[in-house]
This record gives structure tokens, sequence and C-alpha cells, in this order.
């Protein structure tokens, strides 16, 4: 089977990885990326995946995709636009994918489909270890806001724990232990803590676009006392120039603000 691919990031190029494993014979578009395909019309094909920063962009290209059967559209963007683009394409599919690039890479992730989602099942079973129908066009954006809205708050509290933690005189590595082993635990520790330990913020996935996340949930008008303590958080980290580092450099904030200042 052939599919198309357009945008090439962090997430983009994990999808191609897991579609080429899967049989698909891939040809993918990004012009930030060189080698690929010249033109974004040499990547549609009869199944096309789209992976971009932004609702924007999708509305931007979905015009020049009539010769695609099925639009799979993974971008993480504004559920309002994205329900209207199933009006615009008859085969399009919002696809959120739940979980980081090396989420997918190890078939790790989840898949939050929106829209006609059978025709989709050929890529998104390749893509998700599992696929959630969420309901109409959109559905699946406005499932992974809520999804990413309690994963990056799982983040923001082992990132504040464990900078409280260094503040009490701990070594970052046996607070990680005691956590892990109580009821304190999450699967974010696992991923994430080690990285924060480390001060290793190679992207897996990058804190802008989770900011871009967060400001996206919060556009939906509701009180999310929370979400919003997190968004302040997000932006001190953007302006210490951390936007392209991985979301668990957002510790820095807490380390500059808990620790520094003890």
């Amino acid at each position: 089977m052939k599919a198309g691919l357009i945008g090439y990031g962090l997430l983009g190029s994990a999808i191609g990885e897991r579609l080429r494993a899967g049989g698909f014979d891939v040809t993918a578009y990004d012009p930030a990326v060189p080698g690929l395909a010249p033109e974004l019309e040499d990547a549609v094909r009869e199944f096309t995946v789209l992976c971009l920063p932004d609702s924007s962009r999708t509305a931007a290209i979905l015009p020049r995709l009539a010769g695609a059967r099925v639009v799979i559209d993974a971008t993480t963007g504004d559920p309002g636009e994205m329900a209207a683009f199933a009006g615009i394409h008859p085969g399009y599919v919002d696809a959120a994918i739940g979980g980081s690039s090396t989420h997918l890479r190890n078939g790790e992730a989840i898949v939050l489909a929106g829209g006609d989602v059978e025709a989709a099942l050929p890529v998104l079973t390749v893509l998700g270890r599992r696929v959630i129908p969420c309901g109409p066009g959109g559905s699946g954006a406005r499932m992974k806001l809520v999804f990413n809205l309690v994963l990056g708050l799982n983040r923001a509290a082992l990132a504040e724990g464990l900078a409280f933690g260094e503040a009490q005189g701990f070594d970052t590595r046996l607070i990680l232990d005691a956590l892990t082993a109580g009821p304190a635990a999450s699967r974010i520790m696992s991923t994430k803590g080690p990285k924060m330990a480390a001060r290793d913020y190679t992207p897996e996935a990058r804190l802008a676009q989770h900011h871009k996340d967060v400001r996206l949930m919060l556009a939906e008008g509701m009180r999310l006392p929370l979400t919003e303590a997190h968004e302040r958080v997000l932006q001190a980290a953007e302006e210490m120039g951390l936007g392209a580092s991985d979301n668990s450099a957002l510790i820095e904030v807490y380390r500059r603000d808990i620790v520094s200042r003890r």
C-alpha cells in the first residue's frame, strides 16, 4: 500500500517509520527537510497523513489534497477548525496521537480519532496500539486536549516535586526512587523523571508545542485553574529559551524559582 506523509518533524518522522514498518510505501514532504518529495502534491496518495504544527497549516493545504481518498490529520489543532475540515474533504479524519514520538516509534502510542474512522483503519492500526473512536469530525482533536491536559499536569507535578525535593537537599535520583516505590508513582516518572534528573532535554516532544496545546485548552473558555498555572510555567520556560527542548525542561523553571530562591 502507498501512503503520503506531509510534515516530517519529530512526530511526523516517527509516523513515517511506523508506516514503513507496517508495509507501506511512504512518500514524504516537508519543505524544511532535505531529500524528501520536492512538491506537496508529490506526496498525495490514497492515504495521506498530515502532521503539522497547527490546524491553520491544515486549512492552507487541504484544498490541494483532492487526490487523497482518506486524509488522516495527526495535527494537534483547534477542534472547531478540525471539525469544519470534514466538510471540506469527504475523507477527512482527525487522528491525534496519544504519546510522544518515542512512544509512537516503540508502538506504545494510542490514536484518538474523529470522523469516518473505519476508512482510515489500515493506517491507524499501524500507528497506534489502540485506536479509540471519539465521535464525529473534530472529536479526536478535542479528546487530545483532554489527554494532554492530564499528561501535562502530571509532568508539571513531577517537576515541582523534584525541585521541591532538591531544595530539601535530596539527590534527584533518590527522590525518584522514593516516588516510584509507592502510590505516588506514575508512568510519566519512568519517562520524564530520568531526563529531568540528568538535565537531558533532547526533544521527544517540544515544550513549545505543548504550550500551544495548553493555549488551545484555555481558549475553550472554561475555568481551568491548574491549567492556567501550568500555562504560566510554560510561558516562563519559553522565556528562558526552552521552547525547542523536551517537555521535561519545564523543571528548570521550578529549579530557578524554588531551589535558587530558597
